[in-house]
């Protein structure tokens, strides 16, 4: 099938799948006799596979150790764990520092009487020479 059809089975902008094929994620699908893109069902597999992964926040690189492993009928699923559980780790790492950024602006915008005086604690907090996030840790 054409990339235009793959692009709709896999749920991928076609723009996106030239993009993981280019970058090596994915092998560049083979090419029908008129030089188009022909995708397999199993390119299409892989394509939902990267898309669900990318859904979760996976980084392309991790995406493509992950397709390593799924295509790895050896693999230990120690390895994946490991790999899902250091992602994890780093999306709590950043809800943690969203957390402390919504405190710091929450804290200035209370401050902040929004009316029409130019004394504004949310400007002062910007311009302040150490940071607003934090001088609030």
């Amino acid at each position: 099938m054409n990339i235009g059809a793959a692009a709709q089975l896999s749920g991928l902008p076609a723009k996106t799948i030239r993009y993981y094929e280019d970058s090596g994620l994915i092998r560049p699908a083979a090419r029908a006799g008129n030089g188009y893109r022909d995708y397999s069902d199993k390119d299409i597999h892989k394509l939902r596979f990267v898309k669900h992964a990318r859904e979760l926040g996976f980084t392309v690189q991790q995406c493509a150790e992950l397709l390593s492993l799924y295509e790895d009928q050896n693999r230990h699923a120690a390895d994946v764990k490991a790999l899902a559980s250091k992602h994890l780790g780093e999306i709590d790492s950043k809800l943690a520092d969203l957390s402390r950024l919504r405190e710091t602006l929450s804290h200035l915008v209370s401050c902040c009487a929004g009316d029409h005086r130019p004394d504004c604690p949310i400007i002062d907090g910007l311009a302040a020479a150490e940071p607003a996030f934090e001088r609030m840790q």
